[in-house]
């Protein structure tokens, strides 16, 4: 699973997950990606899933690149716990996800490959998301070169 190596402190507070991605908004590295249409936390083991369902279709073939990380650490009390006594465990680490970023990105494979190996990984996040292709998110900018 992905987690930092070591964090400056243990617990963090929740935050708030209002507005756009400002940042992760562009297709850097691959030819397509899958971005994310509402806000979410995503587990670390919902990426991992979303990463071996792309990998295991793609088979071995291209590449992958995963822009996410889970940098947040969620906290849970223990089950029949009473209120009180301070601030839970730490249970899971999450990637904090607004609309618009690109989670992940896909390269040297076929579009109709990319597109159902990105359709896979989509259905193993808790978050609607869209696929779509460089050309798409540059939109005015290559006509402009």
């Amino acid at each position: 699973m992905l987690m930092p190596k070591r964090v400056k402190r243990r617990k963090q507070f929740r935050g708030s997950m209002k507005g756009k991605a400002l940042r992760g908004n562009v297709i850097n590295y691959g030819d397509y990606g899958l971005v994310a249409v509402e806000p979410c936390w995503i587990k670390s083991n919902q990426i991992e899933a979303a990463r071996v369902a792309m990998t295991r279709y793609i088979k071995r073939g291209g590449k992958v690149w995963i822009k996410i990380f889970p940098d947040k650490p969620v906290t849970a009390k223990p089950a029949e716990t009473r209120m009180g006594s301070g601030k839970g465990a730490l249970e899971y680490w999450v990637a904090v996800v607004k609309p618009g970023r690109v989670m992940f990105e896909i390269a040297g494979v076929s579009e109709d490959i990319a597109r159902e190996a990105l359709r896979l990984a989509s259905h193993k996040l808790p978050v609607k998301c869209k696929i779509v292709s460089r050309a798409d998110l540059e939109g005015g900018e290559n006509s402009e070169e």
